[in-house]
């Protein structure tokens, strides 16, 4: 009989995220050791380095100040490529740094209601049952609401959630009123003491006016049942999309009170800066980031061990 030893431990989160990200980090570490092949940092290597950074979606102005920084006190000096990762990951991480933030559920909110909304095709109802699971892990009872009642699919792939993390789901017939199940779902939450209600949404593209008044109306619905729901309302957006996503967060935010992002598909794109560029532009905490397509490829955002992964820094 075959010895096959052992199982190999269990990748790190740093493995895991190098891994995800390594169509964004192979573009950036290529062109960072191209640029500095024998050269000094100079201007032109400078201006090089500055459009390598907004062609990984970091965005113009944080790849301007980023650069700014690091040539500081730097210019016309040798550096290697090795150093300049570092130095790049220190200050991606300075911005990533203060989104750096974990859901907390609060347990004297009971239940602790979360909304989750994004456009079509994020990965949206996915993310809610691997958030359901995160939750599962901590000892809290977790119900689901399938209130993107558009799409049978998704009801069909939130019970199967359920059957899996032993979690209860709130579902009406097709097309039936989202605000008036998320209703539903709030009362026999409340009911059966549950810690924890997610609320899904249909996925909305965010120029349509009909639906994003369909989601305001979820919030108003849920809030007459208990003032203080929802208590956290996640987008969850596509990293495949760049600079997309940033259009989306300013529709979004404009309708409902916003609190959190969970970024998926990082793993599928060269543009996993994108995240970079959120953090500066709007400040909102980054809970989660999807790295693959596993039960736990959903990870908590980490932000130095993303920017070390992002740049291909050790």
């Amino acid at each position: 009989m075959r010895d096959f030893g052992e199982a190999p431990p269990p990748l790190t989160l740093f493995e895991r995220l190098k891994a995800g990200l390594s169509r964004t980090t192979a573009g950036l570490s290529d062109k960072i050791t191209g640029i500095l092949a024998g050269r000094k940092l100079d201007a032109t290597t400078i201006a090089e380095l500055e459009e390598a950074l907004i062609r990984a979606d970091l965005g113009a102005a944080q790849a301007a100040t980023i650069i700014q920084a690091i040539a500081k006190d730097r210019h016309d000096a040798q550096i290697s490529d090795y150093d300049l990762k570092r130095l790049l990951s220190a200050e991606i991480a300075k911005i990533l740094k203060p989104v750096e933030q974990p859901l907390a559920v609060d347990r004297a909110k009971s239940p602790f209601v979360i909304l989750v909304a994004g456009v079509n095709g994020t990965g949206k109802t996915t993310t809610i049952g691997k958030l359901g699971k995160h939750f599962a892990r901590q000892k809290l009872e977790v119900m689901f609401a399938a209130g993107d009642t558009f799409r049978a699919a998704a009801i069909e792939q939130l019970q199967i959630w359920g059957t899996r993390i032993g979690a209860e789901v709130v579902a009406g017939s097709a097309g039936a009123d989202a605000a008036g199940l998320a209703y539903d779902a709030l009362a026999r939450a409340r009911e059966a003491k549950v810690d924890v209600l997610i609320v899904d949404t249909a996925g909305r593209l965010q120029n349509k006016t009909g639906l994003m008044a369909e989601l305001e109306k979820i919030v108003r619905v849920i809030g007459k049942l208990d003032a203080s729901a929802p208590h956290a309302v996640l987008l969850v957006l596509d990293a495949t999309t760049g600079q997309n996503a940033i259009s989306q967060v300013d529709a979004f935010k404009n309708i409902v009170p916003l609190t959190g992002l969970v970024m998926t598909k990082l793993d599928g794109t060269a543009k996993g800066g994108i995240l970079v560029a959120l953090a500066a532009r709007f400040g909102l905490p980054i809970h989660f980031i999807g790295v693959g397509e596993g039960e736990d490829d959903l990870q908590p955002f980490a932000a130095e061990t993303f920017a070390k992964a992002l740049t291909g820094a050790s």
